[in-house]
């Protein structure tokens, strides 16, 4: 008898949730930057093992929304919560719970969902603190299981998912043997190339850029990709592309490696840099990008 469970993965921005469920599926599906709120939409990660099939469920930072995206990423956080079978809860390891955990921990409570505590960054913290970080949180919840982890060098996660595993049940698998991830192929050319222009550029543009796909064509051993970045203020666009387009080169270097090694073709790739003012404040602009709220459940 085939079993699966649908698991969400919480928690503040940049603590380690795209890290986390890349480690678990060891493979690269959620892009991953030292940046806070790079996750934008919800990112199923499927891995099957055996009889088994977990459906882990990335998503957003959870963080005080200032902008429509902002409101779009946290209506995705508590849609995504809603629908799952179990949470995993990723914090940490350095700090106490603040007001972020709390408020998922009020959602797991009040949904009456099973889930696990995942303590990260332990490579960073002494035993002595983390115990008592462990004895904090118990006061808050009565977790499923909690586990210590350093997702970034694998340190804890196999115990995770050991863990996660005792949350299946009898059913039959939503997504095929083989499959990976729920993204379709264009979106997640569009995540390389976001990822990579989070980890060229300096603070302040990327949080105000986002992807395109124009169009996404393959013939025999070549796939040709056009994609569009749009960003908020002309200086930007001068600034991605860079002096004598180095700046662009760079990022695009960067994202047809990944490209290629994940679709296994060798790909072609052209990029063009627009202006779209303020689109994180405006809801045709959102749609026009992807960022639908009426695509995601209440």
């Amino acid at each position: 008898m085939t079993r699966t469970a649908f698991i969400s993965i919480v928690g503040r921005p940049n603590v380690g949730k795209s890290t986390l469920m890349n480690r678990m599926l060891g493979e690269k599906v959620a892009i991953v930057s030292s940046r806070p709120q790079t996750t934008r939409n919800r990112i199923a990660g499927i891995l099957t093992k055996g009889e088994d099939q977990f459906v882990f469920i990335d998503t957003p930072g959870v963080h005080k929304a200032k902008t429509k995206l902002g409101e779009y990423m946290m209506k995705t956080v508590r849609s995504s919560v809603g629908s799952s079978d179990a949470v995993i809860l990723i914090a940490d390891a350095g700090y106490p719970a603040g007001e972020i955990e709390k408020s998922l921990i009020d959602r797991i409570r009040k949904l009456e969902l099973p889930s696990i505590l995942v303590l990260n960054k332990i490579d960073l913290v002494n035993r002595e603190k983390l115990a008592q970080i462990i004895t904090d949180y118990a006061a808050l919840h009565e977790f499923d299981a909690v586990v210590p982890t350093c997702a970034e060098n694998g340190k804890g996660v196999d115990e995770v998912l050991d863990e996660a595993s005792k949350f299946l049940y009898e059913s039959e698998w939503m997504f095929d043997e083989d499959s990976l991830t729920d993204q379709p192929e264009r979106q997640i050319a569009a995540e390389i190339i976001r990822e990579k222009i989070l980890r060229t550029m300096s603070d302040e543009i990327p949080h105000g850029t986002a992807v395109v796909i124009e169009a996404f064509e393959e013939n025999d051993d070549l796939l040709k990709i056009r994609a569009e970045i749009y960003c908020e203020k002309k200086s930007h666009k001068g600034i991605l592309i860079g002096k004598n387009g180095e700046t662009l080169k760079k990022i695009c270097t960067y994202a047809r490696e990944d490209m290629e090694a994940f679709f296994g073709i060798h790909v072609y790739l052209d990029v063009w840099v627009k202006v779209k003012e303020r689109w994180r404040d405006d809801q045709l602009s959102l749609n026009s990008l992807g960022f639908r709220k009426e695509d995601i459940e209440n």
